[in-house]
C-alpha cells in the first residue's frame, strides 16, 4: 500500500511539473563552452559551464512555450568573447520580443576593472540589476600591445622574422618597439568599429540617444548608485531580492541547457531522417588531432579530428547540408590547406557549406572558411587577417652570455637552417622569404576563387589586416551578419529542410561530457561533489601578461585582447 501511494504521489509530482509555469536561468559565471570537448581534460574543464548551442536553441523553442515566464541570467565572473556576446544579445532581444520577461543581474559589472563587454550584454535585458556594493565599469575600448625587441636585446635574443605584408603585425611584438603606421591603422579602426557596435547596442536597447551613451563611456566608470541615475541600471538588489521578484508562485526554476535537451522541449527524431551536420572547430589550428593548446587558456583545432568530421559528414547520405563553426586565430597553413580541402570537397559532393564565425576566425581561421558557400560571421567577429609571417629567434648571444657553447655536425648546406643557435645565411633567408611568398599566394588566389573576386581586389583587402565582421561584410569578405542560428536556418533552407530539422554535431561528444549537469542553482548548491580543475588557467593568465597567445574575452591574431 505505501508504495502504491509513493508511485501515485511520484506520478502527481511529474504531472504537476509539466504543467508548471517555468523561469529559466543561466549562468554565466563560470563563462560558456564554445563545443564539445576534444580531450578528457577539455570534459573536466567544461563539465560546469552550459555549451552555447544548447543555450541558443533552449531560447528559441522557449519562446513559443507558453510554460517558459521568464528568463534570469547571472552575468559576471568568466569573460566572454563579443563574437559570442553578440550571439547571446540576439537570443535574449528575440526572447524578450515574444513577450516575456528578461532579467540580468550582475554582482558587479567590472570589480576595480573594465566591464564594457559584461554590461553591453546586461543591457539587452529588459530589467538589468546590480549588487549594492557593485560598479559598472562602462569604459569603452582599450588595445594595448607590449613590445618586447628591446627588452629581448638586451638579454641577446634577436627575431628574425618575414612577413605578408604591413598589416600582419603578430610578429611585431617581437620584430618592433612601436606600432608601425599599418598597425595603428589598422587597431585604430578594429576599436572604431567595436565601439560603434556597443554604443548602438547599448542605446537601442536602454532607449537612450546614442550620443549620450557615447558620453557615459566618456565618463565611466560608474559606482552602482550612479548607474542607475544615468539610467544603465535599473535597480540595485541582491540576488535573493531578484529572485524573489522574478520567481512567482510555483515556478519551477530550470537551466536552459537543461531545458534544451528535455524530452518534452523538443521534437524527437526520426530513425534515418535527414539532418544537418554541425562541425565545431575550435582553437588553434595544428597538424593532428584536436586537443588542448600547449599554452593553455582552450582547445586545438586538429586537421585529423576536423577532416574527418568533415569526411562523415559528407559521406553521410542524411547529411543533406553543413554548417562548420569556425573559432580560431590561425595557425598552420598546411592544416589549414588540408582541412580547406575537405569544404571544398563537401562542396562538390552537393552539399551546401556554411560558416558560423565566432569571436574570431582569422588568419587560419579564415582559410578554413572562405570555400564554404555562405559566411555568416558576427558584427563583433575577427576575421580576415589574410597573410603569413615566419622565422625564428635567435639565441646564440643569450647562450654564449650564459656560457653555454654549441656545436653542431650536418651534411647538407641548409641541415641547420632553422636553429636558433644562429642566424640564416643570405640563401637560407632568401628560400624563408619565397615561402613565405609562396604561401601568401596561394592564399590570396584561394581567397579571390572562393569569394568570387579578381586576385588584385583579394590582395587589397587581404595584406595581414584583421577586420571585424562588420566591415568585413562591407568588402565581401563575409556575406551576412548573424550567429549559429541563422546558420543553421540558412543551411536547412539550402538543403530544402524543415525549420527544425534535426542537427548531428561533429566531432562526437567525449564520454566524459555527457555527465548530467544539476536542473537550477538551488541543486547545485546542494551537490555533493563538485570538480574543478585550474591548472591551465595561470599558465593562459601568464601568458596574456607576457603578450603571447591568450584565448581570453575578445583576441585578435596579433595578439591584442579587448576587455
Amino acid at each position: 500500500m505505501d508504495a502504491t501511494k509513493a508511485i501515485l504521489e511520484t506520478v502527481d509530482r511529474v504531472r504537476q511539473r509539466r504543467t508548471a509555469p517555468l523561469v529559466l536561468e543561466l549562468d554565466l559565471t563560470e563563462g560558456l563552452s564554445e563545443g564539445p570537448p576534444a580531450d578528457p581534460l577539455g570534459a573536466l574543464l567544461s563539465m560546469r559551464k552550459a555549451r552555447l548551442t544548447d543555450v541558443l536553441s533552449g531560447l528559441k523553442r522557449a519562446r513559443k512555450d507558453p510554460r517558459v515566464k521568464a528568463l534570469i541570467v547571472k552575468i559576471g565572473g568568466n569573460p566572454l568573447g563579443l563574437g559570442m556576446v553578440q550571439e547571446l544579445r540576439a537570443a535574449v532581444l528575440q526572447f524578450r520580443a515574444a513577450g516575456k520577461r528578461t532579467v540580468a543581474f550582475g554582482e558587479t559589472f567590472g570589480e576595480f576593472g573594465a566591464g564594457t563587454v559584461p554590461y553591453y550584454l546586461a543591457s539587452a535585458f529588459e530589467k538589468v540589476y546590480l549588487q549594492p556594493s557593485g560598479d559598472v565599469g562602462l569604459t569603452g575600448v582599450a588595445l594595448e600591445q607590449r613590445f618586447l625587441r628591446d627588452a629581448l636585446a638586451k638579454a641577446g635574443v634577436e627575431y628574425q622574422l618575414g612577413q605578408r605584408h604591413e598589416y600582419k603585425t603578430a610578429a611585431n611584438m617581437f620584430t618592433q618597439n612601436h606600432m608601425t603606421e599599418p598597425h595603428r591603422e589598422s587597431a585604430t579602426r578594429i576599436a572604431e568599429s567595436v565601439t560603434e557596435q556597443i554604443t548602438a547596442g547599448i542605446a537601442e536597447a536602454r532607449s537612450l540617444d546614442p550620443q549620450r551613451v557615447r558620453e557615459l563611456i566618456d565618463r565611466g566608470p560608474f559606482i552602482g548608485a550612479e548607474a542607475v541615475e544615468a539610467g544603465l541600471v535599473d535597480a540595485l538588489k541582491y540576488r535573493d531580492e531578484v529572485y524573489a521578484e522574478t520567481v512567482k508562485d510555483d515556478a519551477h526554476l530550470l537551466y536552459v541547457s537543461r531545458y534544451a535537451k528535455s524530452v518534452l522541449s523538443k521534437r524527437l527524431p526520426h530513425p534515418g531522417e535527414d539532418v544537418v551536420a554541425l562541425v565545431h572547430g575550435i582553437g588553434s589550428i595544428r597538424l593532428g588531432r584536436s586537443g588542448r593548446s600547449p599554452l593553455g587558456g582552450g582547445g586545438a583545432m586538429g586537421s585529423d579530428t576536423i577532416c574527418a568530421a568533415l569526411r562523415s559528414a559528407r559521406r553521410d547520405e542524411k547529411v543533406k547540408a553543413i554548417v562548420f563553426r569556425v573559432d580560431s586565430p590561425g595557425g598552420s597553413y598546411v592544416a589549414s590547406d588540408a582541412i580547406w580541402r575537405e569544404v571544398v570537397l563537401a562542396r562538390k559532393a552537393g552539399k551546401p557549406v556554411i560558416i558560423s564565425m565566432g569571436d574570431v576566425a582569422a588568419s587560419g581561421g579564415y582559410f578554413v572558411s572562405m570555400a564554404a558557400d555562405v559566411i555568416v560571421a558576427q558584427p563583433g567577429t575577427l576575421t580576415g587577417s589574410i597573410g603569413v609571417f615566419g622565422g625564428k629567434p635567435v639565441v646564440g648571444e643569450l647562450l654564449g652570455k650564459l656560457g653555454v657553447v654549441t656545436e653542431a655536425i650536418t651534411e647538407g648546406a641548409n641541415a641547420g637552417m632553422f636553429s636558433p643557435a644562429r642566424e640564416f645565411s643570405d640563401a637560407q633567408w632568401e628560400r624563408v622569404n619565397a615561402w613565405l611568398d609562396r604561401i601568401y599566394d596561394d592564399f590570396v588566389g584561394k581567397v579571390a576563387d572562393g569569394r568570387r573576386m579578381d586576385k588584385d581586389r583579394a590582395h587589397e583587402l587581404a595584406r595581414g589586416r584583421v577586420w571585424t565582421g562588420a566591415d568585413a561584410r562591407e568588402s565581401g569578405l563575409v556575406d551576412e551578419l548573424g550567429g549559429l542560428e541563422d546558420a543553421l536556418a540558412l543551411a536547412r533552407k539550402k538543403a530544402g529542410l524543415a525549420s527544425d530539422a534535426t542537427v548531428r554535431t561533429y566531432p562526437r561528444m567525449h564520454p566524459l561530457e555527457r555527465l548530467r549537469p544539476p536542473e537550477s542553482s538551488e541543486d547545485r548548491s546542494a551537490a555533493l561533489t563538485r570538480v574543478r580543475l585550474e591548472a591551465w588557467g595561470p599558465m593562459a593568465r601568464l601568458a596574456g601578461e607576457l603578450g603571447l597567445p591568450a584565448y581570453g574575452p575578445l583576441v585578435l591574431p596579433g595578439w591584442w585582447t579587448i576587455r
